[in-house]
């Protein structure tokens, strides 16, 4: 108390202030001489008055010292001052220095309650990071951004990424932990740091499918005590053994794991319930597994596990529970909103904007994918069960369609019909499947459409392309906007040649759905048999782009460049073609054939060869592979594809006459010999075989030369005959129709028409072979007529196809005819 000062009572320091000076009334102005002088004189357009040291028109401003004491000096106006001495006390500062306001004025100093004249503030204070405690800092901040990298290259993918940075701050962070010790700050060390690092690490192994060490991982977080809640990382452990088939010791973690989760924490311990069930199915403890589902059903229901359980009690083979499960399977809530809810209800446009902005929202999409999940499991269960739970399989799905009907799928009981119908379809029981289908034509539009389009396709399988065409037009009427009934009915006008209306009905079915690829594909083939390549092409570009790895789609785009004159494109989609499909043998034909054609007869060669290897009874490679051999002088080795030929067409005499060739060109003469009398026990009238036999027996010097050169001129008489009256028939033939298209209709008889009918028939009958003679002999395009003798010394003639003539007794060799070569 000795520091307080106390006021004397007598003294009012703040008398005064409410006093009236008529100095500062405004009214009185005109009445005040002073104020008028300055005003008329130069004394009132003084500079104004600054805050410099008392001695100015003001008068005497006081004197303010650090101690408070004033002076009054007095104001030329008469003004009195604040703060001035009244009556020899001083009157104590009033509350204003948090305003700006001193009562220190010094010399020189201005008005300044911000602060301005003091300059900018100093800058911040520089942190030291020499400092041990700042490096520690740095050090773990790098760690965190580290295990931020990684989690963002496991997100795009970049597993091995992911890892390496998973890896560098485990390397960090051991760092961190050594400095902190070294220092002896041991209770700073960020355990929630080093748990995350081993976490991430164990993850990215595990992606990454180093199961060993995301294991040794794991274990490092569990047994250490210091970490809370690692216990629950026993399912990710569990998960491994899962992966690597593992399973008793998968169950017995997921055990383990069960066992540290509280009940609290309900769907987590639901999970890993329905992981413990699926594990003992793949054991084949099927009993297990009904112990855990029926748990969870009972619990907490869900789509998929009502489906598991029903796969096991189809495994054992209860029907009773079978049906128990499935419906409780069609029971179990979904939790998802009506779509009535998304159909705008009234003409507000503020909720019919809320309503348009959710009808295609993450949620709305996610609520979609349940249900569409849902009716994949109940329509599986169904065609599972549907054989099993009854005597028939169709009162066993007649059954499923009763309780989905009595339940919130109601609208997948007409599916199931239908997937009644397409299973009779499996059971190759087409009239049942055409009897179920038919039950849907008084049925709703969509249901209807569906029914009539399969029943359009089975119709078009069995080329009844009437009935097709019908239930075509019923699908199209019933749903104008089904695609599928679009292309059916394309596909009617396409078999019966209308390839510009089949095109019109493809168009429209793609502008229904866009992603068509049926209507697309159907579309390009339109185009390709129209001529109307480029449009085709565009179509099947096209479609590449939706399905990259189709077959058939390349193929007819490697068709289609062929066709346009560009080989190397057709050769490169066709080399595409064979990456999907390595081991298609006309596709490697196709190749070869390719090559060939652009000169390039080693690779021509590799394909071919390839196709005979994946399909050796294509007659159009075994004949390029036989002449390629005979071309390149090995006929030792096409010996074996023209006997391969021989034995896929036994009666063309060709493949046999180039055998014995071979032979004869090999050196082999008796082999040669003995395929020369086999093939004309089998043909006896075939000159060639007769030319060669009579030249091979004379010059092996055989006894035989005569008779079969009587053989031989007999032969060529009687081919000669056969020509001579098939000519004459011919003549004949054409000189009666002559004759009958002159004559008048009142000189034609029964008697001439039969005359010249049999006339017709008897020069028809004279063109036929004989009763011994083989059919080749009669074609038109008869090899005997025409063929010459492969295998001559000058194999590097030019191919020009002219054939040196060569009378009976000539038998000189010939070359390789061109009809030999490949096209």
């Amino acid at each position: 108390m000795e520091n307080v000062h106390l006021a004397v009572e007598e003294d009012d320091l703040y008398s005064g202030y409410n006093d009236y000076n008529p100095t500062f009334d405004s009214e009185e102005l005109e009445n005040d001489v002073g104020f008028q002088q300055a005003v008329r004189t130069s004394h009132g357009r003084r500079p104004p008055m600054t805050a410099k040291f008392p001695g100015t028109a003001i008068g005497g401003r006081p004197l303010v010292s650090s101690f408070g004491s004033r002076i009054p000096m007095a104001s030329s106006m008469g003004r009195p001052m604040t703060g001035a001495v009244q009556d020899g006390a001083a009157r104590p500062m009033t509350a204003v220095r948090a305003a700006g306001y001193s009562s220190s004025l010094m010399r020189g100093s201005t008005f300044d309650p911000l602060g301005q004249s003091k300059g900018p503030a100093p800058p911040l204070e520089a942190k030291n990071e020499d400092t041990a405690e700042e490096k520690l800092k740095i050090l773990e901040k790098k760690v965190n951004d580290l295990i931020e990298e990684s989690c963002m290259a496991q997100s795009i993918g970049a597993l091995q990424l992911a890892l390496e940075k998973a890896k560098e701050a485990g390397r960090k962070e051991r760092a961190l932990i050594r400095q902190r010790e070294a220092s002896g700050n041991t209770e700073h060390i960020n355990l929630d740091l080093t748990y995350s690092v081993l976490l991430n690490l164990a993850n990215q192994y595990a992606n990454n499918e180093m199961y060993p060490e995301a294991l040794n991982s794991y274990h490092v977080i569990v047994k250490n005590k210091m970490f809370t809640n690692a216990g629950r990382l026993k399912v990710n452990m569990a998960n491994i053994y899962f992966k690597q088939k593992n399973y008793p010791k998968a169950i017995k973690f997921y055990r383990m794991a069960l066992d540290q989760i509280s009940n609290n924490h309900k769907e987590l311990r639901i999970k890993i319930m329905q992981n413990i069930g699926v594990v003992f199915v793949r054991l084949g403890q099927y009993s297990d597994a009904i112990t855990s589902f029926e748990h969870i059903m009972a619990e907490s229901p869900n789509i998929k596990t009502g489906f598991n359980l029903i796969l096991c009690y189809y495994a054992i083979g209860d029907r009773e529970r079978m049906k128990k499960a499935f419906q409780k399977l069609i029971s179990v809530p979904l939790g998802i909103d009506d779509e009535d809810k998304y159909i705008p209800a009234s003409d507000d446009p503020s909720s019919n904007m809320v309503i348009e902005a959710i009808k295609n929202d993450k949620l709305h999409q996610m609520e979609r994918d349940l249900k569409v999940l849902a009716e994949k499991y109940i329509m599986t269960a169904a065609k599972l069960i549907a054989p099993a739970i009854e005597t028939s399989f169709a009162s066993g799905f007649d059954w499923c369609v009763d309780m989905v009907k009595c339940s919130q799928y109601v609208e997948l009981a007409n599916d199931l019909e239908i997937n009644k119908a397409i299973t009779y379809l499996r059971q190759k029981d087409f009239n049942q499947a055409v009897e179920t289908l038919k039950t849907f034509e008084k049925k709703d539009s969509r249901v209807k459409s569906a029914a009539a389009t399969n029943l359009s396709f089975l119709y078009f399988l069995e080329k009844d392309y009437d009935q097709a065409d019908r239930y075509a037009d019923l699908a199209m009427n019933a749903d104008r906007y089904n695609p599928a009934a679009l292309i059916n009915k394309g596909n009617t006008v396409f078999v019966k040649k209308d390839y510009e209306k089949a095109a019109e009905f493809y168009k429209e079915a793609l502008r229904n759905d866009s992603s068509c690829t049926e209507a697309l594909y159907n579309l390009g083939l339109s185009y390709k048999i129209m001529n109307r390549l480029e449009e085709g092409l565009d179509c099947f570009l096209k479609l590449h782009s939706i399905l990259r790895n189709s077959a058939e789609v390349m193929y007819q785009l490697a068709h289609l460049y062929e066709q346009l004159g560009d080989p190397q494109q057709a050769i490169e989609w066709l080399m595409q073609v064979i990456g999907v499909t390595p081991t298609d043998p006309h596709v490697l034909a196709k190749l070869g054939k390719l090559h060939d054609d652009e000169g390039d007869k080693s690779q021509a060669f590799q394909y071919y060869s390839e196709s005979f290897r994946y399909f050796p009874s294509n007659i159009d490679v075994i004949e390029w592979l036989g002449a390629y051999y005979i071309e390149t002088q090995f006929c030792e080795k096409a010996i074996q594809y023209f006997e391969r030929a021989t034995l896929i067409q036994p009666n063309f005499v060709k493949w046999q006459l180039i055998v014995a060739s071979c032979y004869r060109r090999s050196g082999n003469y008796q082999k040669a010999l003995e395929t020369y009398k086999e093939i004309h026990r089998r043909f006896p009238e075939n000159v060639e075989c007769l030319r060669f036999l009579v030249r091979l027996s004379t010059d092996m010097g055989l006894k035989e030369v005569q008779e079969y050169a009587t053989k031989l001129k007999k032969a060529e008489k009687m081919k000669e005959i056969r020509e001579q009256r098939v000519k004459s028939g011919r003549e004949n033939s054409a000189r009666g129709r002559r004759e009958g298209s002159t004559g008048s209709a009142g000189e034609y008889s029964g008697h001439s028409s039969s005359s010249s009918k049999g006339e017709r028939l008897s020069a028809k009958m004279r063109s036929l072979p004989g009763s011994n003679e083989p059919y080749e002999a009669s074609n038109p395009k008869e090899l005997d007529a025409s063929y010459v003798d492969p295998l001559g010394p000058q194999m590097d003639r030019p191919k020009t196809g002219a054939k040196k003539p060569a009378d009976d007794d000539d038998f000189a060799d010939e070359d390789l005819g061109d009809d030999l070569l490949p096209e």
